[in-house]
């Protein structure tokens, strides 16, 4: 069993032929990509199964979700160890309006947040918007 197999199965996910490539893509990428982005790479591939297997590895805590404010949700693999609770696992997220990429800041962790009694999370998402080093020339 190869390592990609191995870390599908430990999510519990079953790993077809599909669900290797996507994954590969996905660790080819060093942006979050969206859906299009993947089926530009698999032209011969059913938009359906590739949907599908992103909505599955999302459920599994193998890649997480971004709304960076374009109007196009973006895929990213999530960084070992991580659960995708949001007690836990948040991090920011980078947009370059010029270029248009979205890139995760694992690094940099987002805060716990204390809501009223009452209120509970579903979600967090912090985005920060401006120029990447790679456009600003740093």
């Amino acid at each position: 069993m190869n390592e990609i197999d191995k870390k599908l199965t430990e999510k519990e996910v079953r790993p077809t032929a599909m669900r290797t490539l996507v994954y590969q893509q996905l660790a080819k990428q060093n942006t979050a990509v969206a859906l299009t982005d993947i089926e530009l790479a698999f032209t011969k591939a059913d938009r359906t199964t590739l949907y599908r297997t992103i909505k599955t590895f999302e459920e599994k805590g193998i890649v997480h979700q971004i709304d960076d404010g374009t109007g196009i949700s973006k895929y990213a693999l999530c960084e070992p160890g991580c659960n995708c609770e949001i007690e836990n696992d948040l991090h920011l997220h980078f947009h370059c309006s010029n270029c248009d990429k979205t890139v995760c800041l694992t690094e940099h962790k987002i805060p716990q947040i204390s809501l009223p009694e009452g209120y509970v999370a579903e979600d967090v998402n912090l985005v920060v918007k401006g120029i990447c080093s790679n456009c600003s020339g740093s």
